[in-house]
């Protein structure tokens, strides 16, 4: 399992809007790719316009090369992009064990 991570700052005062597209953004465009096993959307306290982003995936390849490279992908930056103030820092994460 794969645990993608971004980190995604938003346009301020954005936050309901944002909240409510990133949903329906992974519903709709995501959630029906391959190897994609589910999601977590965290908002920071500190920072009301930052938000981590946590996808798992079955391989890092059925993130970077299938969801990536297929039509989902720009229908769900369009559903998202528009609330970013930058791009969003994106890294994959392995389970270690002790």
């Amino acid at each position: 399992m794969i645990l993608e991570v971004a980190d995604i700052r938003i346009t301020p005062g954005q936050q309901a809007a944002f909240e409510e597209a990133v949903h329906r953004g992974i519903q709709t465009a995501i959630a029906p790719s391959k190897g994609f096993r589910g999601y977590q959307v965290r908002h920071s306290i500190e920072s009301p316009e930052r938000y981590l982003l946590l996808l798992e995936w079955e391989t890092l390849e059925d993130h970077t090369v299938g969801f990536r490279g297929s039509p989902a992908y720009a229908q769900w930056r369009g559903i998202v992009s528009a609330y970013f103030a930058q791009a969003p820092q994106v890294e994959h994460f392995t389970v270690t064990t002790a």
